[in-house]
């Protein structure tokens, strides 16, 4: 059983990450969403929430599995048997952060890291530029699974 993981705090999760873990989805016989719990950090979504979402929009995928980890990625690969994580890129400056976390990673576990360039539709997007956009009134709609935009909607309605 080939798995791989797909990490990061998705909040939102936008088209991008959806594109990343489709694609990955396509290549491994079981790939995880691992929703990364930082508690310095606010969500706008809870992680359940989170986690709900993704759910709602990779269940056409059937080989994906959604949770929560707060620790070392690598400590969450191991506990399941993940000998690779999947990480999108959308240009230079990912890979500088991304190439030495890779390395911190595969030097303490052996977990090797993938990195699949973003589809140049997605290259500008991220979670907080979405959030940003659509605090101030910008339609996001095109950039995130519809559910996922009802819900950003809905909670910067009772948040703005």
């Amino acid at each position: 059983m080939r798995r791989a993981v797909c990490p990061g705090s998705f909040d939102p999760i936008t088209n991008g990450h959806l594109d990343i873990i489709a694609r990955a989805s396509r290549l491994y016989d079981e790939v995880y969403v691992a929703v990364m719990i930082n508690q310095s950090k606010k969500g706008l979504f809870t992680v359940d929430e989170r986690m709900d979402l993704i759910r709602r929009v990779t269940t056409e995928y059937g080989n994906v599995t959604v949770e929560s980890h707060h620790g070392l990625l690598v400590d969450f690969c191991k506990a399941r048997g993940i000998p690779a994580i999947v990480k999108g890129l959308r240009a230079v400056s990912d890979f500088d952060y991304e190439l030495q976390m890779a390395q911190m990673n595969n030097g303490l576990s052996g977990v090797e890291t993938l990195f699949v360039p973003t589809n140049p539709t997605y290259s500008f997007l991220s979670s907080s530029l979405v959030k940003e956009v659509a605090a101030w009134g910008g339609d996001v709609s095109h950039l995130l699974p519809d559910a996922v935009h009802r819900a950003l909607v809905e909670r910067l309605r009772g948040e703005v």
